[in-house]
Parts: C-alpha cells; structure tokens; sequence
C-alpha cells in the first residue's frame, strides 16, 4: 500500500486513553547546565490560573534553555556533562562534529545514564520519564535523539525492534536514516525505513527475520526503524511478526504535524501495540524465539514466556520501559493531544531564550501565546506587491540581493511549475539581452531552476534534491512538500512566494535556513489584499518587528517590464 499522508487540516479524533496518575519528580541531572530564569512578568497569571486556560502541568514546569549554548565535547572516556562514551566521541570526531548545541546539552545527559554499567536497555520497575522537547528548525534536534538511541541499544544483543521513529515525510525519512547511520557506524546496529517506496513484500523481508509462524517478540532484522504513520500501520496490521513489544524508545520527530494526523488511527494503535497484554493463561508461544540472552523477550511481556516468570512473585506490575520522546519545532498545547500520547511523568524542554525578539514577557507567557522561537541568525523581509508584479519582484530578489542557494515556496504544485516557467523565460530574455551588450559575469552566470513538488516521481525528487545539495541548481521551487525537517546546508534564503496559511507553516518555512549557527535570510512576497491578514498573524506571534518591510518601485523593475509583457501573465 502507498503511504498516504493527510494535511495538516485533516481534522483529529482525541482518543480517549488513561494517562498513569502524576508520580514524584526526580531530581533533575541538568542542574549544573545555563537556565533562563522566568523573569518577574507585572499581572502575569499563576500557575494555577495557567493550568485553568488548558496548559499542561508539565509544561507549565518546562526547563527553558538558552538557545546560544555551546559546549565543546570533552575528550577521553565518559565524562559527567554529556555522559557520550569514549567510541561515540571519536566518532562524532570524524564527523566535524566538535561541539553540541542547546538542544543536545540538556537531552543527552538526561536521556544517557552516567555511568556504562548502568545502561540497561528496561527498567520495567522505574521506567524513564517521557520527553517533549520544542526548539528552533535547525537546532540539531535528530543528534539530540541519534546520540541516546545509539549509546543505550550498543548493549543490546538480540536484534529486536528497540526504536522506533515516526515521521512526517519520506525525505525526512531518508535524511535522518542517513544521521543514524554515519553516527551508527561500526556498531553492528541495524536500521531501517518503511515509507511506501518500495513494495511492501520488499518492506516485509527488509523487517522482518520470519513470517511464517506467530513468534513472541516477533522475529525482527532491525533495531531502529524509521517510518512515516501510513507504512507503519501497513505493517503493525499486515506483517505477521512485525512487534512493537521491545520498544525502548518511540520518537515522534514533527510531532504537532503528526498529532493533527488521524490516519488509520496511527496513535492509539502504536501505544496500544507497545504496552504489556493482559494474560488469561491460554498464550500460544513458540519455542524458537526464546533465548539464553537476557533481552530476548522485554521484561514487562515476560509473562507471555511457557515457563513461571519469578518477577510475577513481586505484587508491583512491571511495566513497558519504550519512553516517548516528542520534538518540535512549535509545541502544541492542546491538552486532548497531550493526554492522548499516555505520557509518562514528561518534562518538558523549551529552547528559548533571550534572543532577537525577547523582551520581559518572554519566558512563560511565551508558553501560554504559544510564541515561535526563531535563529537568532535569521533575518527576515517582507515585500508587499500587487499580484501581478510577484514574478518581477522575485526574479529582481534573485538578481539584486543574490537570493540563490535558496528556497522558493508556492502555494501548490501547480504553481510551482508556472513560476519555474516564468523564470527560465526571464533568464532566456535577460541572456538575449546580454548579447547585445557588454555585460559582466553576473549577468551572464546561468542560474538553474527547477520545481520539486507532490507531482513527481519519488526517484526524480531525489535525484532534483540530490543535484540541488551539490548546488548544480541553485534554486528550488517547491510545495510545503518538504518545508519540515530537511537540512541542506548551504540554503541562505528562504522566499515564500506564497504566503503561508498559519504562523507554524511559516517557522517551518524559514527554518529551512538559518540552521546550525549560520546565517539565513527570509523573504516573504505578500499580496496586497493580503498584508492586513499575513501582518495581524505576525503580530499575534509577537513577531511583526522582527520582519524587516522592503519596498521595490517600478524604477527598480522597468528594465525587466518589456520580457515580462511579452509572456502572458502570471
């Protein structure tokens, strides 16, 4: 079956699924890391008030980390600040990776236990807390999970399906497969993907060791698979063996887009499929998947076993050790989406800080406006423009503020494809003009265009996006398609040649570039009947003064006027 991904307007059934009652807090082991201390905010309301409007407990008590904290690796052995192994550090070495960003600092020490010996994969009496992490696109999210998930399943020794990590796209599919597998390297440690691009008798024998016979704890060839929701419910419901019963860790990366998603129900089925069954004492088991080795079968299903299980003896029930990490880049306050996920005692990290655009009342009333963090190396315009004149605005962008290496987003397919028209005929007329004239190497320098949208094949879409990472196109016209998660490095700018619907399809937008620490630029070309309703989301975001107003007159767009009236327009 194809993978099928709703919209993001798909509307959502909360499910109505008991949440374990509130257990204490344990101390916290990032006490000795930078915090921003909620400033004092005049009337802002308390926590119980704040609880009252719908905010999580759990978020109301989020840690709020400065997003410009940089921490040098140390070397040698396990050290106290990252708890990374003396193997993973040599490899993140190699990499060019020599320093961990805000995100990474908090995660790693609380998702790794300091010391090796206390790595166990289940801790079926004392499960870990569950995660919610939200932080800027391009703040190193994917190492933040990568690094844990690789360090705790290095101890595993039967292959078994540990992690499992969910996301929206199939090119985010592939982008992350490929972060775990250089991180992964020399490890032994087996990684999948199941998105719909291949056949799914192809998926099946790439997952799953055997298919002939029910096994307990399934007969899995992976370690780590990385899906998106429709394949994965393809093979939870379709692929004898296919279990979820080992999982140490269910990572839901984009997770407000795919909290919106009620596709097949994918939610309540996947935690339904990770928790402890309840026995009658008819189980049927088979022999061939039990296993000297003490992960073979997850402690908390133990009792599915032919044998007396002497945990049973113990009055307090084991329960399943798969912690729930969610990131993103806007976090939902929904409290039905909340509570349908079953956390477990979450804690919550926000990456927000002081930045451009903070003030006094930054902090919690942040959490309760729901305001979106941006790259303190983003800088952002905005061009207000008749309808007519967008394709001149844009190509005078490109030529006279050298807006290549970059993205352009539409508002659909179709659209996409008209503006690369357009602007392959523009360069065809500027490049005619150019032979008449002496012209400089600039004017006469090629710029590649090419569209990237729902309307292509799978393998063209990579091939345009492989092309486009090796910058032999220097500008992709694209669909929302892609506006989530994929980092490629060089991308200086961002223009939205459409403006987007809500304030999250912006941040994931401009979040395109900006990443890492470098500096971006965002453009967002905005209709004139459309300005009152694009600034009034700004403003609500506390955001409109951090985007800069660029005005472009007809003095600046008559030497391209001519080619243009000659086309049909746009």
């Amino acid at each position: 079956m194809q993978d099928a991904v709703p919209n993001d307007d798909e509307a959502h059934t909360d499910q109505d699924i008991s949440v374990d009652p509130p257990r204490p807090k344990s101390p916290s082991p990032l006490a000795t890391l930078p915090r921003f201390p909620l400033p004092s905010i005049p009337n802002a309301p308390s926590k119980t008030e704040l609880a009252l409007l719908g905010l999580d407990k759990a978020l109301i008590d989020a840690d709020l980390i400065d997003p410009g904290i940089l921490l040098p690796i140390p070397p040698g052995d396990v050290d106290p600040v990252t708890h990374l192994g003396e193997r993973m550090k040599r490899r993140l070495a190699d990499l060019g990776i020599a320093e961990l960003f805000a995100v990474q600092t908090v995660l790693l020490p609380f998702l790794i236990p300091s010391k090796p010996l206390e790595r166990a994969l289940y801790s079926p009496f004392c499960p870990p807390r569950d995660v919610c992490v939200s932080a800027p696109t391009g703040s190193g999210k994917t190492l933040a999970y990568a690094l844990p998930i690789i360090e705790l399943l290095t101890t595993r020794v039967v292959t078994r399906l540990r992690a499992l990590i969910v996301l929206p796209t199939r090119d985010l599919v592939i982008q992350v497969r490929e972060t775990f597998e250089a991180l992964a390297k020399g490890r032994g440690i087996q990684i999948g993907t199941a998105t719909g691009q291949h056949s799914f008798a192809h998926e099946q024998s790439q997952l799953v060791a055997d298919l002939s016979t029910d096994l307990v704890g399934g007969s899995s060839r992976v370690d780590i698979l990385i899906c998106t929701p429709g394949r994965l419910m393809d093979h939870l419901n379709g692929t004898p063996n296919f279990s979820l019963q080992h999982l140490r860790f269910l990572v839901i990366d984009e997770a407000d887009r795919l909290l919106a998603q009620s596709f097949q129900d994918w939610l309540a089925q996947v935690l339904a499929a990770s928790r402890p069954p309840k026995v009658d004492g008819q189980q049927n088991v088979n022999l061939k998947t039990l296993h000297s080795s003490s992960d073979a079968v997850a402690p908390a299903f133990s009792h599915l076993l032919p044998y007396p299980d002497v945990s049973t003896f113990y009055t307090e029930r084991k329960e399943a050790s798969c912690q729930k990490l969610l990131f993103s880049a806007t976090l939902t306050r929904d409290p039905g989406r909340i509570a349908a996920l079953d956390l477990r005692n979450p804690k919550y990290f926000i990456v927000q800080g002081s930045g451009k655009g903070a003030d006094e009342s930054s902090g919690m009333m942040d959490l309760v406006m729901e305001k979106f963090t941006m790259p303190s190396t983003l800088t952002e315009h905005m061009v207000v423009c008749e309808a007519s004149q967008k394709p001149l605005i844009f190509y005078h962008l490109v030529l006279t503020h050298s807006v290549v290496n970059a993205l352009v987003f539409t508002k659909s397919a179709e659209s996409t494809t008209r503006l690369v028209q357009l602007f392959n005929f523009l360069e065809q007329a500027r490049h005619g003009a150019a032979d008449h004239v002496q012209s400089s190497a600039t004017l006469n320098a090629n710029i590649i265009v090419r569209a990237y949208s729902s309307d292509l094949p799978a393998g063209e879409r990579k091939t345009i996006l492989e092309q486009f990472k090796a910058q032999e196109i220097q500008i992709l016209v694209c669909s929302d398609l892609i506006s989530r998660g994929i980092d490629i490095s060089h991308v200086s700018h961002v223009v939205s040649y459409d403006v987007p619907v809500d304030m999250r399809k912006y941040v994931h937008r401009v979040g395109r570039t900006a990443r890492a620490g470098r500096k971006g630029d965002a453009w967002s070309l905005v209709e004139e009947q459309e300005a009152r309703y694009f600034k009034n989301m700004l403003k609500e975001a506390a955001h409109l003064e951090n985007v800069k107003r660029l005005r472009v007159g007809e003095k600046e767009l008559n030497s391209l006027l001519p080619h243009y009236q000659v086309k049909i327009i746009f």
